[in-house]
């Protein structure tokens, strides 16, 4: 019998063990932490690398995520447009650039707030709905209530967590709403929060009229960047909150396709009542979609402009009802879906959530908002239109 030196021994350990042993990571890059490693592990370390290569070509359903997720097509710039620019330019009203750039600022506060504040149950509870407020939610709703009163052109104002119209000046112009910090039961997990803003004129007001009637919107996303989706004249535009807390834009003009491969589906208890529902969640599993929900409705609807598909849908039923708010939450995101090119349901007539008359501050809707063919296929199956 033949026996092979101690040293090919080793280096035989070190290859057979080679594909358990994981490098440090140098924050400088890979290449230190590469050449660190023993000349034969990297060998077998890429061996099996070609090897996982190799089988993910053979096999169609490969690994990873690579098959089922979407990624951004947005390409890099060498130079972006500031908010200045772009609102100069794709909005004509000067109130409403103005109106604008006073929520873009106050959601910049609301960021620094949520990076530095814990997530705790605020010492005094205010919610007329009797809702669990967090800290963080009562100071983004301060925030947003100190630029609506510090604000020249807005006149009068409300808030989800005070659903009251508030007269702020008299000789103001717009009449305002937000929800101040979407996502109250996931902000403790540290997921994607963010705020929704509608915005009327004085000629008609927000009572009585619809979302249609709104002069823009905007929802901010808090993540791990702060981005904003803003109404202009000419479509939606993404802006993200760069250095020095400066607007820049970085989408511009975004169109949401027709068909999706994303779905949301909110308010599955639904499907225990609503044999349509069930039957339309269960459509999109058997095509294969791909689940994207997290619970928070900003996060939830704003992949509809990064991925430029998607379909959210929150249905109603009689033990299930929907709670959306139409002023709070539904106008502002539709106009920016219809915006874009995608298309939204009242969730019960299929009719578009922007001809919803609101004859109340809190007045809520059941809802689908994306992707056209995919809000027609709620409209057919859900509602039977």
């Amino acid at each position: 019998m033949a026996f092979l030196p101690v040293r090919s021994l080793l280096l035989i350990g070190v290859i057979a063990s080679s594909s358990a042993f994981v490098p440090s990571v140098s924050l400088r890059g890979a290449s230190p932490a590469r050449s660190s490693l023993p000349a034969a592990s990297r060998v077998a370390r890429h061996g099996a690398v070609v090897a996982t290569k190799m089988n993910t070509e053979t096999k169609p359903e490969g690994f990873g995520a690579s098959h089922t997720s979407f990624y951004t097509s947005a390409k890099a710039k060498d130079s972006y447009a500031t908010l200045d620019e772009v609102l100069n330019q794709k909005m004509k009203d000067e109130g409403v650039r103005q109106v604008t750039r006073e929520m873009l600022d106050a959601a910049v506060k609301i960021t620094e707030a949520l990076r530095v504040n814990l997530v705790t149950v605020a010492d005094a509870q205010n919610s007329v709905f009797g809702d669990v407020q967090l800290g963080v939610d009562v100071i983004a709703d301060n925030i947003m209530w100190d630029a609506a009163k510090a604000s020249k052109v807005v006149k009068e104002a409300a808030s989800e967590e005070e659903p009251v119209l508030v007269e702020t000046n008299p000789n103001g112009r717009f009449t305002i709403c937000w929800d101040p910090l979407d996502g109250s039961s996931i902000v403790d997990n540290n997921w994607a929060v963010g705020t929704m803003i509608g915005i009327w004129d004085k000629k008609t007001g927000m009572l009585g009229a619809t979302g249609r009637d709104q002069v823009t919107s905007i929802v901010v996303l808090y993540g791990p960047r702060t981005t904003a989706l803003v109404a202009c004249d000419d479509g939606v535009y993404e802006f993200t909150c760069g250095a020095g807390n400066k607007w820049i834009a970085s989408r511009e003009k975004i169109q949401i396709k027709k068909d999706s491969k994303i779905f949301s589906p909110a308010n599955l208890r639904c499907c225990q009542e609503d044999a349509g529902y069930d039957a339309l969640v269960k459509h999109w599993m058997e095509k294969r979609y791909t689940l994207r929900y997290s619970g928070g409705l900003v996060p939830d609807v704003y992949q509809h402009f990064t991925k430029e598909m998607g379909v959210f849908a929150n249905p109603t039923s009689p033990k299930s009802p929907a709670k959306l708010r139409v002023a709070f939450e539904i106008a502002p995101f539709s106009l920016l879906v219809e915006k874009a090119g995608g298309k939204t349901s009242d969730g019960v007539t299929g009719n578009s959530c922007l001809d919803i008359k609101i004859e109340a501050v809190d007045q809520r809707t059941p809802a689908c908002l994306g992707s056209a063919n995919e809000v027609d296929l709620f409209n057919k199956m859900v509602l039977g239109k």
